[in-house]
């Protein structure tokens, strides 16, 4: 078998093969189809400052090539996630990352100041496509001031290794992740939904109660390896992709393209082994093309 382990600033993975937050829940909910401890990582469920209702029903559709949703980070807010999450997830044999969410750098960083207090989360992924209200609404990822004020924030408060969630809405995504790393970003994972909308024609409505929504699947996969190819060459920080990852040949595009780790969101959904598959096979290819470790691959697309 080949080595299929890969670092992510001082965290050693098993191997490259993570979950996406929102897809995975908190890992336990699917126990009972996978070995855990058989993934590289778990990013657990969005989580923020205090606790969120989400948005109205219908807030997920299926669409060609994939699926949108407006969940709206639905979650009981980080002190639940500390006393009645945590302990349930802390022994799992496999590395555990929280996605955190907020409405203004103060609330990122009180959120993650919060988890930085638990010994067994080595790391924090930061969703910076969430709307500034002080801001008009405007998403922090989409401009580089607004990454910038939260991993500014973020740093001064949580010690462990960042790492920042890239929205694709935006006209560069490589300026974005400079301004992440500049301000002490350990990695950049990307990228985050691309926004969309689907209609009933009969009803003359959005399928989703608040008009759009995120898309998410294998309709992405092409724009995803794209950026993640753009960030990789454009910054010095570890790079994990995701989007529209479903299959072993997906996830090896995207570690040739420069990705270090990968996360499976979507896939997930549609078979809950997707992760396992996936690992294995890039075991397979590997040994097949006589690698002795997945690290031989990553950076090599010639283009």
């Amino acid at each position: 078998m080949a080595a299929l382990n890969v670092n992510i600033n001082d965290i050693i993975f098993k191997n490259p093969v993570m979950t996406a937050s929102g897809t995975f829940g908190y890992g336990t909910e699917y126990a009972d189809f996978i070995p855990l401890g058989g993934i590289g990582g778990i990013v657990v469920k969005g989580t923020t400052l205090h606790a969120r209702q989400g948005n109205d029903y219908p807030r997920m559709t299926e669409t060609d090539g994939g699926m949108l949703n407006c969940v709206g980070l639905q979650n009981k807010g980080v002190d639940y996630f500390c006393k009645q999450i945590y302990p349930q997830i802390k022994d799992i044999d496999t590395h555990i990352i929280v996605n955190v969410s907020g409405n203004s750098p103060d609330d990122y960083a009180e959120c993650a100041a919060r988890i930085d207090a638990l010994s067994n989360i080595p790391a924090i992924e930061l969703n910076i496509s969430c709307p500034n209200v002080k801001d008009g609404g405007m998403a922090f990822g989409v401009t580089c001031s607004g990454a910038a004020s939260v991993v500014k924030a973020v740093r001064q408060r949580y010690h462990k290794t960042l790492i920042v969630k890239l929205s694709p809405n935006v006209t560069d995504i490589t300026e974005i992740a400079r301004a992440c790393e500049a301000e002490g970003a350990d990695s950049v994972s990307l990228i985050n939904t691309l926004m969309g909308m689907a209609i009933d024609i009969e009803k003359r409505r959005s399928l989703l109660s608040i008009g759009t929504g995120g898309l998410s699947g294998p309709a992405i996969k092409p724009v995803a390896l794209r950026m993640v190819w753009q960030v990789a060459k454009a910054v010095k920080i570890p790079v994990i992709g995701l989007g529209g990852i479903c299959t072993a040949q997906d996830a090896i595009e995207f570690l040739m393209a420069g990705a270090t780790a990968i996360q499976i969101g979507t896939a997930n959904f549609i078979d809950p082994t997707t992760t396992i598959k996936v690992r294995d096979g890039i075991n397979e290819w590997l040994d097949k093309h006589g690698c002795s470790s997945v690290n031989e691959i990553i950076g090599v697309l010639e283009a």
